[in-house]
């Protein structure tokens, strides 16, 4: 696809039900949930008529639906029966990218020019999936996102039209689709709700440097969605040829074992010659030559650069996909291509220190090893996000080595959460404040949870300040079912300080036996 080209998507909805289905050999009429653990993450429309949603635990909807088919994540499974709709696709348009097993898209332009127009162009798109035995919706636009987002809905958003068509809808969509948002933009939509701003329209009102200076990089790119831009600026650097990796395969590869592990072996080295130049893919074309002679060629299309086991799953699928698929190649395979096909600096990783690879992160690893042998096993600790109210139960640290297994579940809803941002700085050893109205009388809590007074002043050591506004109190009741006498209660707030720009700007306090604490600083 080239830059300005408007894009068109094709969305196979609830791909992973009906691929689950497709292995069952059940009908279109039965309803389907698929589980992660033990929750729905995607049922048919049959099974949400039936009253299943996402999020349902597996007793819940099948209380809802007695007759429902389960069955257990498989990306695996998703990508192998997910060949043929692309199969299908690429012979009627070429030129088509994944962005994950259910998803596609392929540049507007010369599907409109060959069918007549871009409605007939998704006719005949809609028309190939069918007989591939399965569904679509088909959206176009002038970027990738506001495609993806438009096929939700099948439609075709006129040129220069995007940002109006994104503004009345729900701020959630910007995290419904996996192939655009990162893991934690479902916080970022919780938190925007909390602000105010329902609509996709009231985000994208937000100025580019208001959204970089108060959220994160992911509300950075999401925001960009909002505005109807690409995902990343049109500055991605052109791959240079010697990116390219190949293996010759001896023996030739029929088997989707001997597959995997070709793929795995020629991820590993790609990924050392980016490092090496300091680069990461995005979009990645992975190629096969049979002793047949016959080329097959799929790209894949990444929001976020592609880490080595990504590119390994991604190998590993497509090979799946050819391996099984019903035109699958007369002869073994006998060499094996990846190209990058759009790359961008190695720093939109975002890795963390245990999150690298290469030789720097094992080097980093073999350092850190050895100051556990000279000062113990806990001197080294990592720390995993977990679950709980308050920010410091929110980290668990880890000795480096251990599982990293958090004390908590944070996926649990965890009602009652200090809400986002958190402290920049948390203060284990909490040291005690004073809290005071314009009175100079101490501000404590009620029993029914409120300030006594309104707070005016903060008193910390031998300081005070002014304070220009505060937030709460907010009262946690813990283990509520409990028949002890007392129950565990926390009662945070937060102020802002009338400070210097140098000095601490805002204080989350914690009120405990009847006096205050200060356990975090945000800067």
């Amino acid at each position: 696809m080239a830059h300005g080209d408007r894009v068109l998507a094709v969305w196979c909805p609830d791909w992973a039900a009906v691929a689950a289905a497709a292995v069952a050999g059940v009908g279109a009429d039965r309803p389907v949930a698929v589980l992660r653990g033990n929750r729905v993450v995607v049922c048919s429309a049959v099974a949400r008529g039936a009253g299943v949603r996402r999020g349902m635990r597996r007793r819940e909807a099948q209380g809802c639906c007695p007759e429902l088919l389960v069955a257990q994540e498989d990306p695996d499974r998703d990508a192998r029966l997910f060949e043929s709709v692309a199969g299908a696709v690429d012979a009627t348009v070429p030129g088509v990218e994944v962005l994950r097993p259910g998803l596609i898209v392929l540049g507007a332009r010369g599907a409109a020019r060959y069918f007549g127009s871009e409605e007939a162009a998704a006719e005949q798109l809609i028309d190939a999936v069918a007989v591939a035995g399965a569904e679509a919706q088909i959206g176009i636009a002038d970027v990738l996102s506001t495609a993806v987002l438009a096929a939700r809905g099948g439609a075709i958003v006129p040129l220069g039209e995007g940002t109006r068509y994104l503004a009345p809808l729900p701020v959630s969509e910007l995290a419904v689709e996996p192939s655009l948002a990162a893991p934690e933009r479902a916080d970022l939509v919780d938190l925007l709700h909390r602000l105010g701003l329902r609509r996709i329209g009231d985000f994208a009102r937000l100025s580019p440097a208001e959204v970089a200076s108060r959220f994160g990089a992911d509300a950075v790119r999401a925001h960009r969605i909002a505005r109807a831009l690409p995902e990343r600026p049109p500055s991605a650097r052109p791959p240079a040829p010697e990116l390219t990796v190949d293996l010759d395969c001896d023996p030739p590869i029929d088997r989707v074992d001997a597959a995997a592990f070709a793929g795995r072996q020629l991820s590993t080295r790609l990924h050392a010659v980016l490092s090496a130049v300091g680069v990461a893919c995005t979009r990645l074309a992975i190629s096969a030559r049979t002793e047949a002679g016959e080329e097959l060629t799929r790209i894949w299309r990444c929001a976020r650069p592609l880490t080595a086991p990504d590119t390994a799953d991604r190998v590993r699928w497509q090979l799946d996909g050819w391996l099984t698929h019903r035109d699958r190649p007369t002869a073994p395979i006998i060499a094996l291509r990846l190209e990058p096909v759009e790359v961008v600096a190695a720093d939109a990783l975002q890795l963390g220190l245990w999150g690298g690879e290469g030789e720097e992160a094992e080097r980093a690893r073999r350092v850190l090893v050895r100051v556990q042998g000279l000062l113990g096993g806990e001197a080294v600790r990592i720390g995993v996000l977990s679950g709980g109210r308050g920010p410091a139960e929110r980290v668990t640290m880890i000795a480096l080595g251990d599982e990293l297994a958090p004390a908590a579940d944070p996926a649990q809803p965890w009602p009652g959460r200090l809400p986002e941002p958190a402290p920049t700085l948390l203060l284990l050893h909490r040291p005690t404040v004073c809290l005071t109205a314009a009175d100079g009388t101490d501000v404590l809590v009620t029993d029914r949870g409120l300030f006594t007074a309104d707070p005016a002043r903060l008193h910390w050591g031998s300081k005070q300040w002014a304070l220009l506004g505060w937030a709460g109190p907010w009262p946690v009741t813990e283990r509520w079912w409990s028949t002890a006498d007392h129950p565990t209660v926390a009662i945070r707030a937060q102020v802002q300080l009338d400070a210097e720009p140098t000095e601490i700007r805002a204080v989350l306090l914690v009120f405990d036996d009847h006096t205050w604490h200060a356990e975090g600083v945000y800067e």
